[in-house]
């Protein structure tokens, strides 16, 4: 697969550790269904300012698409693992629920994919 994504702090707290960050690069990853063995390779390759927030919630504004996995009950998607694409932001709460809000774009279901 393919991972040659790059990270670029933006700016730092008092602390030193990152509180924006930008994230550009390709990223293509194997997602495998273990039971049947059926596979997809899904481009996960765009680009994102990422604030980290002293509470250990995260702020995404994303352009392309990007892997999201969201537990049950863990966000306004369903419980799954997604490529989202478009323009969009992903707010993470501290509890790790996720919401997407799409200004444009699409989910793709990557279990559904593998089934």
């Amino acid at each position: 697969m393919v991972d040659e994504v790059e990270r670029r702090v933006l700016e730092t707290y008092a602390d030193g550790t990152v509180r924006r960050a930008a994230y550009a690069g390709d990223l293509v990853v194997r997602v495998t269904n273990t039971d049947t063995g059926k596979s997809y390779d899904a481009d996960a390759s765009g680009s994102a300012v990422v604030e980290y927030r002293p509470d250990r919630s995260q702020y995404w504004a994303v352009l392309g698409p990007v892997l999201v996995g969201v537990a049950e009950n863990g966000g306004t998607l369903q419980r799954g693992l997604y490529i989202v694409d478009g323009v969009y932001t992903l707010d993470i709460a501290p509890t790790g629920y996720k919401t997407v809000s799409l200004a444009h774009g699409s989910t793709d279901d990557l279990c559904a994919r593998i089934d």
